[in-house]
């Protein structure tokens, strides 16, 4: 009986230990079913920055992770981004090279291709 509750035990501990290691798994990375990167959502208000970017962006005309159409307004769904100068929800660099995400922008059709 004893052996069982201790086996019992490790496994709940072990299970418990597994669970932050799985969530930040999670947070790295372009995730397209969220449409985030690292936790940072694709759309909203964005401000280009050339220090310390929340993502390093590559503008690419084929085969993109996202396509992005800038908006004046309701920045709120998928690959739509205002381009403001203060208070953004991230940030970005324009890169040529090791970005994080490659985008293209459209006219139509935001979102992840």
């Amino acid at each position: 009986m004893r052996r069982l509750l201790a086996s019992t035990f490790f496994l709940a501990w072990l299970g418990v230990l597994c669970l932050p290691q799985q969530a930040e798994a999670k947070k790295e990375g372009f995730n397209p079913g969220a449409c985030s990167f690292g936790g940072k959502r694709l759309y909203g208000k964005v401000k280009v920055v050339d220090t310390f970017p929340d993502i390093r962006v590559k503008v690419v005309k084929t085969f993109p992770d996202l396509n992005v159409k800038v908006v004046d307004t309701f920045p709120d769904s998928c690959g739509r981004w205002k381009m403001v100068d203060t208070f953004p929800d991230f940030t970005v660099k324009f890169v040529d090279t090791f970005p994080d995400v490659q985008i293209r922008y459209v006219d139509t059709f935001p979102g992840v291709p």
